[in-house]
């Protein structure tokens, strides 16, 4: 049985209510209260283990008790714990609401990587880079590896759940970094293109039109839409339950960061109709990850609710 560990600071005035809310709750164990021993900010202790499929609402109780404003609530994993009343208790209490996804720790988890300190740009750079030797040298592996190096995804998250909480500046905030990465991405790939070009440095095959990589990438058609769909809807469901084996396998199934590398080296070598073609398949997974991703969360939010009140009934 999954569970999360809980620590919380209470202000003195809040503390009987928060201790009256947990005592009560039947997925709440191992509670602790150590007075008077936390400082900055000043207050009491407060510890316990929540079954995961519970988390939700008694996250939600101790928000409208003001502890996370008025103190402190730190939520941690759980890796092992051997408990047989546990476990009776979760199978009695909440049944398949037991996977339930944690909703803060899922946002909060998306809000990390909706940060763009100077190495979000230098991996969107470097990505690039190494997509476009890919596509010069017609290597997938390396187009591949430009994928997984990428971090955009972050950001086109961080987007959806912007448009999905109505919150006007985390998604401008994540639009403006997706539009300064790729274009930094875009010009890092065609200066670097054009220092091939003028010393003559491209592949024999690149140089006589044998480009079964770049044309892959250069043509969005309907199979570059169902994946993209797809792949919105498994990022956001592997966000929500922290896999990070399918996680990956988004990154390395959205051309973005090839789309982004192969715009540059056609610019380069003045393939401007490929070149156009690149800046649609962009535009394309962008776009369709962004509306997947929230429709995604809107949906899941609604399914796990529907599921809890028919547990309930």
């Amino acid at each position: 049985m999954d569970l999360v560990h809980v620590r919380a600071v209470s202000p003195p005035e809040l503390t009987e209510r928060v201790m009256a809310a947990l005592t009560g709750n039947p997925c709440v164990f191992n509670l602790i209260l150590r007075p008077g021993r936390v400082h900055n900010p000043d207050g009491h202790a407060i510890e316990c283990d929540v079954l995961t499929g519970a988390a939700n609402g008694v996250l939600r109780g101790l928000r409208q008790l003001e502890l996370d404003r008025r103190g402190c609530i730190v939520i941690e994993p759980v890796d092992m714990m051997f408990s047989e009343r546990v476990a009776e208790a979760g199978a009695r209490e909440l049944g398949v609401m037991a996977g339930a996804p944690i909703w803060e720790q899922v946002e909060a988890r998306i809000r990390a990587e909706g940060r763009y300190p100077p190495s979000f740009y230098l991996y969107l750079v470097i990505a690039g880079l190494i997509g476009s030797v890919g596509i010069l040298t017609n290597s997938q592996i390396l187009i591949v590896a430009a994928m997984v190096v990428g971090p955009e995804y972050g950001a086109i998250t961080s987007v959806a759940l912007g448009l999905d909480r109505g919150s006007r500046g985390r998604i401008k905030q994540g639009l403006l970094a997706l539009a300064g990465g790729f274009l930094s991405a875009v010009a890092a790939t065609c200066l670097f293109s054009l220092l091939v070009r003028g010393f003559q440095l491209e592949p024999e095959a690149f140089r006589l039109g044998v480009r079964p990589v770049s044309h892959l990438i250069d043509t969005p058609d309907f199979y570059s839409l169902v994946v993209a769909v797809l792949a919105g809807i498994v990022g956001i469901v592997s966000l929500t339950e922290a896999r990070a084996s399918a996680l990956l396998g988004v990154f390395i199934s959205v051309t973005t960061i090839p789309a982004a590398a192969d715009m540059g080296v056609c610019i380069a070598f003045e393939q401007w109709e490929q070149a156009l073609g690149s800046l649609y398949q962009l535009l394309l997974n962008i776009v369709v990850l962004i509306v997947i991703g929230t429709g995604t969360l809107r949906s899941q939010r609604v399914i796990w609710r529907w599921v809890d009140a028919r547990r309930k009934r």
